[in-house]
């Protein structure tokens, strides 16, 4: 399945109608009015971008310009991590039991860390901007901030993404409480499947 349509896929179903609407509105030098009026949703909608070669998976340009008219920085993040590569090829990612590990400690870690988040991030070497990005994408909302930029630092690093060093950088923020709670928890998972 082609990753481009998914995520358009993916974008469809978070538009209200209003959004479509201006959407439509911004594609009318794009597409034919009798065309446009027979649009009911975002799908109809990519796919006759697609059809016109407004959008392609490799020329997001129309679609970005789109997605900020109608101030959907959400969307926009998604789409910048699709262009830079947020796609992972299963040989990136780290195993299935690494992928455990780092779920249990992200909760706990979310559950733990507040403010401090980005002295985290910074600790683990996450690029500035990426931080930006998600900063921006959910202005108001620091635990949907510290999720999305521990979810694109398990991307970014693919399958070198340990949880190691996560507890290394927990300890070097002087976050020794939340990385004991970590290797707790780490310990009571391995026991448990013992």
């Amino acid at each position: 399945m082609d990753p481009f349509l998914t995520l358009l896929h993916s974008f469809s179903s978070s538009l209200s109608e209003s959004e479509l609407s201006d959407l439509k509105f911004l594609c009318q030098d794009k597409i034919g009015k009798r065309k446009l009026e027979s649009v009911r949703s975002g799908r109809e909608l990519f796919s006759l971008l697609l059809e016109q070669r407004a959008i392609a998976g490799d020329s997001v340009g129309f679609l970005q310009t789109m997605l900020r008219a109608i101030k959907r920085e959400d969307l926009m993040v998604r789409l910048e991590q699709f262009v830079e590569g947020g796609e992972l090829n299963a040989a990136d990612q780290p195993d299935v039991n690494e992928k455990r590990l780092q779920k249990a400690a992200i909760e706990v870690i979310c559950e733990n860390v507040g403010r401090d988040w980005k002295m985290l991030m910074r600790s683990l070497g996450f690029p500035e901007v990426k931080m930006d990005r998600i900063v921006a994408a959910y202005p108001f909302n620091l635990h949907e901030q510290l999720i999305q930029s521990l979810r694109e630092w398990q991307k970014w690093r693919g399958k070198d993404a340990k949880v190691a060093d996560l507890i290394k950088a927990l300890r070097g923020c002087s976050m020794n409480l939340v990385a004991d709670r970590v290797e707790q928890k780490l310990l009571q998972m391995n026991t448990e499947t013992k």
